[in-house]
């Protein structure tokens, strides 16, 4: 069988990368927004003075009442376009004693109303984009709001390239550090969060602080990974290797879930590939497709077929493509450009994103599956499954499951618009599985849209949960930062 590129895993649109539900709680966008806490409108006349622009006016904050998601709305009193870092620092002080929330934004690419704020003050980093890089140290360090295409630009100017990119790289530096920033090349250089070598935070008190591994580690490594709970990310020093010229990909098609995971922890054990992920999309005739993409890197010799796919049991002719580096890192721009301009960019997104533990993935894969149409996943959803060794992932608040390997499960849906797929029925579905992984070991990659209690943000974060608890009471005394995520309620 024969996968003809416009089907193939790297023409579609991937993952990148919460609101507190009380069980059985009415799963509408709207109910959602009716959660957020509520405030007396805060007067932002006796805001300090600023190097940058506080939007107040309605029509300018229409923007930031919305994500990539469409699933959520909430409103909020002002918007902060920051000259510089000190005008973080300067409203975060002013809002903390007031109680007013606080919620950074990059790019909006959040699913669920992560970034979002019911009156109070959204931070938007864009601003903050500057990128300088360090041959000699190979670093690059960069602004918070700088997006990982432009650190790519800038870093193959110097012949080096940060190790991991999500599938997407139109998405901001503070925003897939926050979360994680789980990629392809996962499988050899860990998360995004596990190649930083140095912050600069800016505290739910005001203060603006510079840490790493070594210094100011408890804020380092609780902002790493840390959703926001505990400081806005306003720069970061960035580790950065040496660039290949060109890449090979393979796409390799198996017959059954067990098949491709099979392939994948063989290739994953020996490291042959430079990028291992693995897509399952629904097959022409009826059925799906279970996908092995694997590339290698090289400079001027290209890799031998024969040693690094002739063992891995694929069926039919496997696809093969040669591109450039920067290229293959970028190849999701065309898809993404023929999302917007047929309106579908815009659609809702009720996302799933999970690790599973490598002893249940096959089960609860099939699982799945078995019990999803490609009508259930929209026009141009699919579903990920790729393996990833945790001790890849060094960063405390990326929570795996135990175990040697765990497996990158998304379900990537696209929802109609008119509600020919509805959104609530989604967001259940997904709370649905989530439950499954959960009870399996399993936890959750927090980007998507999955509703969460209490409860499972405890679960999700298990032996590190009262470490973050602490973080979060030390350096965000007052509790306003990032109360769209939900994981910390305020009293």
């Amino acid at each position: 069988m024969r996968i003809d590129a416009q089907h193939s895993r790297r023409s579609f649109i991937r993952a990148v990368s919460v609101g507190t539900l009380a069980v059985g709680f009415d799963l509408t966008s709207r109910a959602w927004a009716a959660q957020a806490p509520q405030h007396a409108g805060p007067d932002f006349r006796h805001a300090p003075h600023l190097d940058g622009r506080l939007l107040v006016a309605p029509a300018d904050l229409a923007p930031y009442e919305d994500d990539f998601g469409h699933l959520v709305h909430r409103t909020p009193q002002a918007a902060l376009l920051p000259g510089s870092v000190r005008d973080i620092a300067a409203m975060i002080a002013f809002c903390g004693p007031l109680g007013i929330p606080v919620a950074p934004r990059g790019q909006g690419h959040q699913t669920f109303g992560q970034a979002q704020v019911e009156g109070g003050l959204i931070v938007d980093l864009g601003p903050l984009d500057t990128i300088s890089v360090d041959p000699a140290a190979q670093t690059a360090t960069v602004g918070a709001g700088a997006v990982w295409s432009a650190v790519l630009t800038a870093s193959l100017a110097h012949g080096l390239t940060p190790p991991v990119f999500t599938d997407y790289i139109e998405l901001s530096v503070g925003g897939t550090l926050s979360a994680g920033g789980v990629g392809g090349a996962s499988h050899r250089h860990g998360a995004q969060v596990d190649n930083v070598v140095e912050l600069e935070v800016v505290t739910g008190t005001g203060q603006v602080r510079t840490c790493s591994a070594t210094r100011d580690a408890d804020l380092f490594h609780a902002a790493l990974s840390g959703l926001g709970q505990v400081g806005v990310i306003t720069r970061a020093v960035i580790r950065l290797v040496a660039a290949p010229t060109s890449v090979r990909s393979y796409s390799l098609v198996y017959p059954t879930v067990a098949a491709l995971t099979a392939a994948q922890r063989k290739a994953v054990g020996d490291g042959r590939f430079d990028w291992l992920e693995g897509t399952i999309l629904p097959a022409a005739g009826g059925g799906w497709m279970y996908i092995l993409e694997g590339s290698a890197f090289y400079d001027t010799t290209p890799p031998n077929d024969s040693a690094l796919i002739g063992d891995l049991g694929y069926v039919g002719p496997p696809q093969i493509q040669d591109s450039a580096y920067f290229d293959f890192v970028d190849d999701l721009a065309p898809t993404v450009a023929a999302l917007k301009a047929s309106g579908e960019w815009y659609d809702p997104h009720p996302w799933f994103n999970g690790f599973l533990p490598d002893a249940a993935t096959d089960t609860l894969a099939e699982a799945t599956i078995a019990a999803t149409t490609p009508a259930d996943l929209g026009a141009s959803g699919l579903i990920l499954l790729y393996p990833v060794p945790t001790a890849r992932f060094t960063a405390p608040l990326l929570s795996v499951p135990k175990g040697e390997l765990a497996f990158l499960f998304a379900v990537l849906r696209t929802a109609a618009p008119d509600d020919a797929l509805p959104a609530p029925e989604l967001l259940q579905a997904n709370r649905d599985l989530y439950l499954s992984v959960q009870a399996k070991g399993g936890t959750q990659y927090p980007v998507g849209a999955i509703p969460m209690t209490p409860a499972d943000w405890r679960t999700q974060y298990g032996a590190r949960w009262q470490q973050f608890r602490a973080a979060k009471q030390c350096f965000d005394p007052h509790g306003i930062l990032a109360p769209g995520q939900g994981i910390f309620r305020r009293a």
